[in-house]
């Protein structure tokens, strides 16, 4: 039985990258603050308006170019994102009209940073059941909703000159630890069985524990509440993430090289017979945590962190894509997938390319 491949990548960055000194304007922070704990020094951010949908089929036209495809042959969306144009409808139709093909059935999935593991073995599940032949998995996220300040203008255009109030500056200060992690971006996969015996997605191997999904949630806008938004959620800044960072650190470094350990072990291949590990990109001590744990060469965990910052669903596939395009991965080659978000959700997957 043939199993999935991937046979086009695409992404998409909106704007122009906000740098660590411009967050500093409206904030108590500084680049070295940022860069010694996460790793980033640029993320970008979509402009007022400009919801998960539209970045995602950015993302998702240069994915179909590179397959080499028209958009008509996608008979199936699964769409990721934790940041939707709306509480409801999903993000996944929406995509599929900015696309240009409605009535192509969508599925909106919500397991944040690790959604990519769970839609790989969703696609699969689609193409090798015979309900859809060209999968489009879609990583989006528009996570500049979450950011704690009102001086747009100044993070965007840092080098002029404006006042920022000492109450909007506390605010956006007392939820830094959050806010200078994330930025915007879309990521696409165009997915098809594999021509190739033994090529493809070999196994996966996933968890969800609701126990510790208090370790970064949101607790504003859900349905708890009557209403489910009111002037005490706004007070309590509620809308606002909120990160247990020790807690989910130490969760990552320890379930992150475990299910390597299964999905390896499941496949009946060594770490060593992996290429690459495409890893989320949440931050760059996670990463390091996990590839010393599992005794990995820097050069196997690439990282693009620094640029983009955290994209949630979206930065496995854009940093495959990255990698992709400039010749560093290569057709025939081992790849591994691992990310744990928020939910708890977690996992990896093999595939040989």
């Amino acid at each position: 039985m043939s199993s999935i491949t991937i046979i086009g990548t695409g992404r998409y960055l909106p704007g122009d990258p906000v740098s660590n000194e411009a967050l500093a304007k409206v904030m108590d922070t500084t680049d070295d603050w940022i860069q010694q704990r996460t790793g980033i020094r640029y993320r970008h951010y979509a402009e007022d308006g400009v919801g998960a949908a539209e970045l995602g089929a950015h993302a998702a036209r240069q994915a179909l170019q590179a397959a080499g495809l028209t958009k008509e042959a996608i008979d199936y969306i699964i769409c990721a994102t934790m940041t939707p144009e709306y509480l409801y409808p999903g993000s996944g139709g929406l995509l599929g009209a900015e696309l240009g093909i409605p009535g192509v059935p969508a599925l909106d999935i919500r397991q944040q940073c690790a959604a990519i593991p769970f839609g790989l073995q969703l696609a699969e599940g689609l193409v090798v059941s015979g309900a859809a032949r060209t999968v489009l998995l879609v990583g989006t996220e528009v996570q500049s909703g979450f950011m704690p300040w009102d001086d747009w203008d100044l993070v965007r255009h840092p080098e002029r000159q404006a006042h920022v109030s000492h109450e909007a500056r506390e605010r956006a200060t007392r939820h830094r630890g959050v806010s200078v992690l994330f930025g915007d971006g879309a990521g696409a996969l165009i997915m098809q069985a594999s021509p190739v015996q033994g090529h493809g997605l070999l196994g996966s191997v996933l968890y969800s524990d609701g126990r510790d999904a208090k370790q970064i949630y949101v607790a504003g806008g859900g349905f708890l509440s009557r209403p489910y938004l009111s002037q005490q959620t706004l007070n309590n800044e509620d809308m606002f993430p909120r990160m247990h960072g020790r807690d989910l650190f130490k969760n990552a470094a320890t379930k992150l090289p475990r299910v390597v350990r299964e999905v390896c072990a499941k496949c009946n291949v060594s770490l060593d017979e992996v290429d690459w590990f495409i890893a989320h990109q949440a931050n760059d001590r996670i990463n390091d945590a996990v590839r010393h744990a599992l005794g990995i060469a820097p050069e196997k965990v690439p990282s693009n962190i620094a640029r983009y910052g955290n994209t949630s669903a979206a930065t496995i596939p854009i940093l495959l894509d990255e990698l992709i395009r400039d010749g560093s991965v290569k057709p025939g080659q081992l790849l591994c997938f691992l990310a744990l978000g928020s939910g708890l959700h977690w996992g990896a997957c093999l595939m040989r390319l």
